[in-house]
């Protein structure tokens, strides 16, 4: 509707990049792929995927972790969140045991970053 707003606040540019890097548009509850740890970006977007994660049939029983780094839906805050997301990422990776370390990788974020992680 209005093409030069969302120029200017960067959302074709995203929208442009998820064309680029996703073959369609994906919905957590009909994913059935094992996860360790799964990111949100929104608190409301954590919440159902938290109430999706408690209905569904357990095949595994294997714990996984939802975080979320919430950011606001524009180019500077996604951009930044994706910085935050990936280092956490690597940091996790580089973790000895993923249980033991997780809290202590969210606390050094959260104390770098200053935002707070569900």
């Amino acid at each position: 509707k209005d093409r030069q707003r969302y120029n200017s606040n960067g959302i074709l540019h995203i929208l442009g990049r998820n064309e680029r890097i996703k073959p369609r548009p994906e919905r957590f509850q009909e994913c059935r792929d094992r996860f360790d740890v799964i990111f949100t970006c929104e608190e409301s977007v954590y919440d159902r995927v938290v109430e999706e994660l408690w209905v569904r049939e357990q095949e595994t029983f294997q714990p996984v972790h939802v975080i979320n780094v919430d950011m606001a839906d524009n180019l500077e805050d996604a951009t930044l969140g994706s910085f935050i997301i990936c280092e956490l990422c690597e940091r996790l990776q580089q973790a000895d045991n993923l249980e033991d370390s997780l809290v202590q990788v969210l606390l050094a974020a959260e104390r770098k970053t200053g935002k707070s992680f569900l």
